[in-house]
């Protein structure tokens, strides 16, 4: 039976060994942490039934997992964008080729306005 703890809430199960670290040799970090944060760190290891060291490298792993996918949906919305962008250049050059000038102008306008460029 689970053990209750927090407002009467079950206790999970210790945390497995999780990630692609779980079977390799380990390499020694020191990393110094402020007082309040340790706090946390060692209460939620506790909590979990792991040691700090442990949910530390779960923290680290989920993040750089996570700017893997970051990046990824950041070349997405670029690569979106750029269609975007020749695909209207095709519209306006076919349909209002006599706003062309006119619209490059007020983009550059807008960008030195909004972003300082």
């Amino acid at each position: 039976m689970p053990q209750v703890i927090r407002g009467g809430s079950p206790k999970p199960s210790p945390a497995p060994l999780l990630g692609s670290w779980k079977l390799k040799s380990f390499l020694h970090r020191t990393v110094r942490l402020p007082r309040d944060l340790c706090d946390r760190l060692d209460a939620e290891a506790a909590f979990l039934g792991c040691t700090p060291s442990d949910l530390i490298r779960q923290a680290i792993e989920q993040r750089l997992d996570g700017l893997k996918l970051l990046h990824g949906s950041k070349r997405r919305h670029l690569r979106v964008t750029e269609y975007m962008q020749v695909a209207l250049d095709a519209i306006i050059r076919k349909d209002y080729p006599e706003m062309r000038d006119t619209l490059v102008l007020e983009t550059d306008r807008r960008m030195k306005l909004h972003h300082g460029a």
